[in-house]
């Protein structure tokens, strides 16, 4: 069982939860109270609050708020001479009385202003002595609680007999981390938060690059490999003192969540279950297996396999791909099998049909898949290819050389096919993988990988290829830019501008396949219809079908137009109009002139001629493929030359932008980016350039003993 859904379903039957928040949050770097943060943390119990949660809050801050008012005092009262000599640590119990007053009191109007009640209770290490003050303090909050009215809980620092509030660890509780996991226990409720400054429990301190974050904590596997760093900059203990107060309180049956208070929805993403900050739960270590890798160490894997893959030679990298293409032949059963089954649960689940078609295999595509890897076995050895040689001087050349990007990151969703092409263009170009499919497809993108890593020798690993399994680690893996070096997204628009604005890391694709076909008042009618008919109705669910069928205002007057309309009506595509063409041709509305349907539907619009057909293109498409049907040479040049897509195409239907049709073999997919790669991707957009210099002793020294040449050299395989 995954971690992330053992997690999901504790947290179904939470309801009590204790916060606590700690002074790094509470307090600004200079001491001020972090007024957004309060207010951030006031607005999510609020909220929790109105959907029925009962919240607890336990709260650090006073002291550190006490002495900065009192060191503001101390300064206003004192003389220039006074202030000259050393100044005396001012006491501890005089700065939390004087902070827990000022704190209490934002916090009660912090919460006025949500129009919620909240109530201040102070306790001592010795009340907790007392088993009558334990019953009381359980029927006070209780009836708080049912009341709607928030219980703030502090360290009563001011009175407290410790001997040193801010070390002595002895005692029921000592500080407000272990104060809270107490609370948790003795309130019994359903979770703890411990909001602190990182955003969780780390490998190491969080400022080392090489750190990582642990997501779910497991005493036997972490409690010998943490590091910690510093303490709190301005609390008592810091993550050690959360770490330990958090596996006292799961391993006593409340679970906890360590996470980061800087953020303004973190405890209300907690309980919705997304995978942030670390859990503690005492079944921690059944929900994950000794052998599941880290998405780190995944990524570090592949890039080792992916060095292995490129120091053997060209004919053994094919024999890799032929492998790969006879085992899927050999499986097709199995394959057929598992898709079945994906198909049948999309099915129950209601999804789009689009999105079905997409996902369904069958032995047609299972044998084109292994015939299009055979192609790619045969091409011509892409790796070390030199691109250009120099002789920078007597005796020393200079080659600029084709080399692998390093590791892949590939999210996709529904098509399980667009696994095995990725994965033969990893192969084929020397990089190592790691493939995030949707869910919809889980049981074949598994047996997919299966089959194609069993295909990989042991030479090379079969870990060059990783298959992510969980939605929840794809934010840690888009944060891994020092170990992935390209991110492609293949699906909607929404998932692609999701993963550009979430990583460092470079991002290849497209985010929408809004393809245009304008036929042009020359267009010969057999023609336009088949390419028309073809572009919508081949695969209505691919991103190179056509979504916009243009016009010339001129073919109104002819037939042609009543029969493109009618041929696609009989293939059953929908067809819905722009501003002239709804009312022209007697069609509804389309709410938008940028749409990709992906099923049997489209737009149709008229135009002017082909500078306006270009206009369209520019202000509704999306860069990806476009086509012109005329016989007017003229006019399809000004097309092609004029309109900015990444595949423009005069007299053919949009459906051949792809990288098998292009000779590519297969695509990782189709990229509207303007750097890098364009249009299908295939083996070279997996490509990049390195610099290999052979020379005789040659050293600069000012550039006094070298004579360049700088002569270009014909290229050698």
């Amino acid at each position: 069982m995954e971690a992330t859904d053992s997690a999901r379903t504790f947290l179904k039957d939470v309801k009590r939860v204790v916060v606590k928040v700690g002074t790094a949050v509470v307090t600004r770097a200079d001491g001020r109270l972090a007024l957004g943060r309060l207010g951030a943390l006031c607005e999510q119990i609020h909220e929790l609050n109105s959907q029925g949660f009962e919240v607890i809050l336990v709260t650090s801050g006073a002291v550190g708020v006490g002495r900065q008012r009192l060191r503001y005092r101390r300064l206003i009262n004192s003389s220039f001479a006074d202030l000259q000599k050393p100044q005396d640590e001012l006491d501890g119990k005089a700065c939390a009385a004087v902070g827990q007053n000022g704190l209490l009191a934002l916090y009660d109007s912090l919460f006025s202003q949500l129009d919620t009640s909240s109530a201040q209770l102070l306790v001592t290490d010795n009340d907790f002595r007392d088993p009558q003050f334990r019953k009381q303090i359980s029927e006070t909050v209780n009836s708080l609680l049912s009341l709607k009215v928030i219980p703030i809980f502090n360290e009563n620092d001011s009175i407290s007999t410790r001997r040193a509030p801010y070390e002595d660890s002895s005692g029921i509780f000592w500080d407000n981390d272990s104060l809270a996991a107490l609370l948790a226990l003795e309130l019994k409720a359903d979770l703890l938060v411990l909001l602190s400054d990182v955003d969780g429990l780390f490998t190491g301190p969080p400022s080392d690059p090489q750190s990582q974050l642990i997501h779910t904590y497991v005493k036997e596997k972490h409690e010998r490999l943490i590091t910690f760093g510093d303490k709190s900059r301005v609390g008592r203990g810091g993550m050690t003192a959360k770490v330990k107060a958090a596996v006292h309180a799961a391993y006593a049956g409340v679970p906890v969540v360590i996470t980061s208070g800087f953020a303004v929805d973190n405890i209300i993403r907690v309980l919705d279950g997304e995978r942030i900050g670390t859990i503690f739960h005492r079944d921690s270590n059944t929900w994950t297996s000794n052998g599941e890798a880290s998405g780190r160490e995944m990524a570090v894997a592949a890039r080792e396999c992916s060095r292995r893959l490129q120091a053997i030679s060209s004919q053994e990298r094919s024999k890799i791909l032929l492998a790969v293409a006879d085992a899927l032949e050999a499986n097709t059963k199995l394959i057929i099998s598992e898709n079945e089954a994906d198909v049948a649960t999309a099915q129950e689940a209601g999804y789009e049909k689009s999105l079905v078609a997409r996902l369904a295999l069958n032995s047609g595509k299972i044998s084109n898949l292994a015939n299009s890897i055979r192609v790619l076995a045969e091409m011509e050895e892409p790796i070390g290819r030199i691109q250009k040689k120099t002789q920078l001087a007597d005796g020393f050349i200079l080659e600029k050389t084709s080399s692998p990007l390093g590791v892949l990151l590939i999210i996709f969703e529904s098509r399980p096919d667009a696994l095995v092409q990725i994965a033969s263009l990893a192969i084929r170009s020397g990089n190592g993988l790691l493939l995030k499919g949707g869910k919809e497809a889980k049981r074949s993108n598994s047996i997919l990988h299966k089959i194609i890593t069993s295909a990989i020798p042991e030479n090379v690993g079969e870990r060059l290829i990783g298959l992510v399994t969980s939605r929840d680690e794809i934010p840690e893996l888009l944060k891994l830019d020092d170990v992935i070096d390209l991110v492609i997204p293949r699906g909607s628009n929404k998932l692609v501008s999701q993963i550009k604005s979430s990583t460092k890391i470079p991002v290849l694709g497209h985010a929408d396949g809004v393809c245009h076909v304008y036929v042009d008042k020359s267009a010969d009618l057999d023609m336009a219809k088949r390419i028309v008919t073809d572009a919508k109705t081949d695969y209505p669910a691919a991103c190179n079908a056509m979504e916009t069928l243009l016009i010339h205002k001129e073919l109104l007057q002819t037939e042609l137009v009543n029969e493109l309309v009618l041929e696609l009506q009989n293939k059953g595509v929908s067809l819905y109009g722009g501003t002239r063409a709804c009312e022209l041709l007697n069609i509804p509305k389309a709410h938008s002139l940028h749409h990709e349907y992906s099923s049997l539907a489209c737009t149709v619009e008229i135009v002017d001629d082909v500078h306006d057909a270009v206009d369209h293109i520019h202000q509704h498409g999306s860069g990806h493929t476009d086509c012109i049907v005329t016989e007017d040479h003229e006019v399809a040049e000004v097309f092609l030359h004029q309109v900015d897509s990444a595949a423009v195409f005069h007299n053919a239907s949009t459906r051949f932008s792809d990288g098998f049709r292009f000779g590519l073999g297969a695509e990782v997919g189709i990229s509207t980016s303007r750097i890098h790669a364009r249009g299908p991707v295939g083996v070279e957009g997996l490509l990049t350039t390195r610099w290999i210099a052979r020379g005789d002793g040659q050293v600069v020294d000012g550039d006094k003993g070298v004579i360049y040449t700088h002569k270009e050299l014909p290229s050698q395989a």
